[in-house]
């Protein structure tokens, strides 16, 4: 099925996307994946190329694009080279800037936002703790006002860009008595006494994301430094979480896309018993089977990519695309593993890194199980 989601000036900027995964990423690959990062370097160019700058206006250095499709076409781009680059990259750019742009001062934004938007301030938003899960309502880091600064006490855990993050935006509780009504957001900046950083976190997949932990013993945050109204960080947080939802569906469906196209392509060139693989029927049926999946789930991402350039997503209609995407997701690559055979068990083959890969998907952005619930309460149940 053709694709009606996009225009000319889409297209453009997609191929500016796919020259910069050709001559920066694509060389880099097994660097990264060694090395358990996306290096300074690859971050700052990915800058230069207006990646990172797509929701920021161009008064503080970004590309004022206003257009959420341009978000998707580089989600979808870096998502297909590599499901965990695009991870850190979507964090720091797709779902940190819309907290600073929408609720930051004039200062705050002249402060932060032109580094985010060339590469130079890495960004990560710290809400999960090790006690909490998706239950963000109930975080336990606190935030205690002293004179013109905040003391912030507590952890998060699995933080992506975590380890290199210039800046962190930390959900905290201000008022334990008012429930998810007492929690504010705050700036954490690298290099402020007391906050730190444990270990890269070992992970299943997603070895190219530096993932960590974060402790805050005694930090002092400057009033300067908290992002929008005492209080209203869960409300915030509740706002913009449809755009990291959407987020994360147009990146599930293009990795899972790509890795199929992939497969289909290998199934083509392996012979067994004197003829390929992919010619026999079960296979043919299968892979038939999985291309009308990924097309019908094409179709309702990009119905929520259109709504959601228009201003028109819902919570509900985001958390839909984030879960069936997602298992979507899973279940094709888990086939794609099985079409392989014994060598899609293989590290060195691209479709056993992205099987591992996929699978925090329905986990992240809200639990797979998160989604249903928010769902099945607007059907009133």
């Amino acid at each position: 099925m053709p694709r009606n989601v996009y225009g000319p000036d889409h297209e453009a900027f997609r191929s500016s996307v796919r020259e910069f995964v050709e001559r920066t990423l694509k060389p880099r690959a097994e660097q990264m994946l060694e090395v358990k990062s996306v290096d300074r370097d690859i971050w700052k160019e990915a800058g230069k190329q207006g990646l990172f700058g797509l929701d920021i206006p161009e008064e503080f250095g970004g590309a004022g694009a206003e257009d959420y499709r341009f978000n998707a076409v580089a989600a979808e781009e870096i998502a297909g080279f590599n499901f965990a680059v695009s991870s850190c990259f979507g964090i720091h750019s797709d779902v940190c800037p819309p907290y600073i742009v929408d609720l930051g001062t004039q200062e705050q934004k002249e402060r932060w936002l032109p580094g985010m938007a060339n590469g130079d301030l890495i960004c990560a938003i710290a809400m999960t703790e090790p006690s909490g899960g998706s239950d963000l309502a109930a975080l336990k880091t606190t935030a205690v006002r002293d004179g013109d600064d905040w003391v912030l006490n507590g952890s998060k855990t699995f933080i992506t860009n975590g380890y290199q993050a210039d800046l962190v935006i930390v959900a905290a509780r201000t008022d334990p008595s008012k429930g998810a009504k007492g929690i504010t957001l705050f700036m954490v900046e690298g290099g402020m006494e007391g906050f730190s950083r444990g270990r890269k976190l070992d992970k299943v997949g997603q070895e190219e994301a530096d993932t960590s932990e974060l402790f805050f013993e005694d930090v002092r945050v400057p009033d300067a430094n908290r992002l929008g109204e005492e209080g209203l960080g869960f409300i915030a947080m509740m706002q913009r979480l449809p755009q990291e939802r959407v987020g994360a569906a147009v990146a599930n469906t293009a990795h899972a896309f790509q890795i199929f196209r992939e497969t289909v392509q290998y199934t083509k060139d392996r012979k067994a018993f004197g003829q390929p693989v992919g010619s026999f029927q079960h296979n043919k049926f299968k892979m038939a089977e999985l291309q009308t999946k990924l097309e019908v789930t094409q179709a309702y991402v990009d119905d929520c990519i259109a709504a959601h350039a228009e201003g028109k997503l819902t919570a509900v209609d985001a958390a839909k695309a984030k879960w069936f995407s997602a298992q979507v997701q899973n279940d094709v690559l888990d086939e794609c593993v099985q079409l392989h055979g014994g060598y899609g068990f293989m590290n060195e083959y691209r479709v056993a890194r992205a099987w591992r890969d996929a699978r925090v998907s329905k986990i992240w952005a809200g639990s797979n199980e998160i989604m249903k619930e928010l769902i099945g309460r607007d059907l009133g149940l």
